[in-house]
């Protein structure tokens, strides 16, 4: 709960952030983006440590030192210090992930997984989209400071109930070596892939520096994957990628992510932007969502242990994209009521995905490899993530700059210059009309009328893009199955206090 609230929380807090600390945009970026980077990168890396040292000890130090740099990041009182502690939250973050799958897997059998995914995935979800309310709440009421000491107590919870109930199961078989060298290409890969879609929406997909940072993803993966079979114990053994069903599991749940967060990026700001909502009614408007994923998950882990993931899986992506489609009707008047159903539509479909996609990849890697395979899981969460926010915004930024000119003259306000536009073009793809303290009511209205008529219609496609990519994994769902090594769960190992 604590590192999937603080992916979509601290959004709130970062205006609040800025203005008591005089940051610049640019340091209030990287409060985000140092997380997510540190996050992503260490993943898989923090999951081959949960298999090596258990994944129960790995757990509570995660817990432990995420709730620590949170209430650091409190006490700062510099940008600096929040953009450090942030990163160390993400470090703390990546053991914390991996290994909680780890131990659902390795405690609960084949019949009870399932449901146990279930829970993790309702918990996983809801915190996801319930982010933005919690931080509208706590930044309005209280200050930014509590959306990080939130973590606090919840932390000191986790950490007691943990050392008391979790079991330390461990696999005969687990790892006893590192592969330093495979972890430095891989986490240098990752960082290239992460850091070019964090920029690209600023560089530009053509800018010679995205493109240099993606060829260089490109070429530590190669490099990573021929060392990793010539290596004695490898940090992922490539033979994993040989289940056609783990596979698909990773790809599913990277085109999830994809329409999940691409799709609830662009709502906040509908919602706020366009229909002038604050934060927390805004977050307000998202509970359908956020309460069908709660009701869903638990449903969706009984029918798929009934039966299998693979017609869940594509029942989940096809009232997705159905959702999506709608969500392309939005307008400028659209009710509360008809909102709602596409948001509590998108809930239904998502519930399925998260918990089947997991259950796909954890329960067809051998036990021993548990923490890997959670922090393939977390990873293609990530990148999913981090994918469809960029991608997305592509597209919204090039429907804004084809349409904005034309309806801008249209309206028959003043033209442009080149670098005008620029500004305004930026600001109307977060729905912000481009007006400016003194203008006259007429001219505001006018500005403001066609920010929302060209952001609504770049929302529009970008939704669709995001239907037809939920349509594409309709396709992957189909070559999943039940994990292999399920069976090897609980009844795997030693377990003991």
């Amino acid at each position: 709960m604590m590192v999937a609230l603080d992916g979509t929380i601290v959004a709130i807090a970062n205006p609040a952030i800025r203005d008591d600390l005089n940051a610049s945009f640019a340091d209030v970026q990287w409060v985000s983006n140092a997380y997510f980077l540190a996050l992503a990168v260490t993943l898989i890396t923090a999951g081959k440590l949960g298999d090596r040292f258990g994944h129960r000890q790995t757990f509570l130090i995660g817990v432990t030192g995420f709730a620590a740099a949170s209430g650091a990041i409190g006490l700062s009182g510099t940008i600096a210090a929040v953009v450090t502690f942030r990163v160390f939250q993400g470090l703390f973050g990546a053991l914390l992930m991996p290994a909680a799958l780890g131990v659902l897997r390795a405690t609960f059998p084949a019949e009870k997984l399932n449901m146990a995914i279930g829970v993790w995935g309702m918990v996983i979800g809801a915190s996801t989209a319930g982010g933005p309310i919690l931080g509208g709440v706590l930044v309005e009421h209280v200050n930014w400071q509590s959306v990080f000491f939130i973590n606090v107590p919840v932390g000191v919870v986790a950490l007691l109930l943990g050392s008391l109930i979790l079991l330390d199961h461990r696999a005969e078989n687990a790892p006893r070596s590192f592969d330093i060298p495979g972890i430095a290409l891989l986490s240098g890969a990752m960082f290239c892939l992460v850091w070019a879609l964090i920029k690209a929406p600023t560089w530009g997909w053509g800018d010679a520096r995205t493109l240099l940072f993606l060829a260089g993803s490109v070429v530590l993966f190669a490099a990573f994957s021929f060392w990793e079979t010539k290596v004695a114990e490898p940090l992922i053994p490539l033979g994993l990628f040989r289940s056609v069903a783990l596979s698909a599991g990773v790809v599913l749940m990277m085109l999830m992510a994809i329409a999940f967060m691409g799709g609830l990026f662009f709502v906040t700001f509908y919602l706020q932007k366009v229909h002038g909502m604050s934060p927390v009614k805004a977050g307000a408007h998202l509970l359908p969502l956020t309460g069908m994923i709660i009701i869903g998950s638990p449903i969706a882990g009984s029918a798929i242990t009934r039966f299998g993931p693979r017609i869940p899986l594509a029942f989940g992506m096809a009232v997705t994209a159905g959702a999506l489609c709608g969500m392309s009707t939005l307008k400028v008047d659209t009710g509360s009521g008809v909102m709602s159903l596409w948001f509590a539509l998108l809930g239904l479909g998502l519930a399925p995905v998260m918990v089947g996609a997991t259950e796909v990849i954890v329960g067809n890697a051998p036990l021993e490899l548990s923490g890997v395979a959670g922090g393939l899981q977390q990873a293609g969460m990530q990148i999913g993530s981090s994918l469809g926010t960029a991608v997305l915004g592509a597209v919204m930024a090039s429907r804004v700059d084809s349409e904005l000119p034309g309806k801008w003259a249209d309206a028959g306000l003043p033209k442009l210059t080149p670098d005008q536009l620029d500004k305004a073009s930026e600001a109307v793809q977060v729905g912000v009309a481009p007006v400016t303290k003194g203008m006259p009511e007429p001219v505001v209205a006018k500005i403001t009328a066609v920010t929302h008529d060209t952001f609504i219609s770049s929302m529009s496609l970008a939704s669709l893009v995001a239907a037809g990519v939920a349509l594409f994994a309709v396709l992957v769902a189909l070559f999943t199955k039940r994990g292999a090594n399920a069976e090897a769960g609980a009844e795997a190992g030693v377990g003991h206090i």
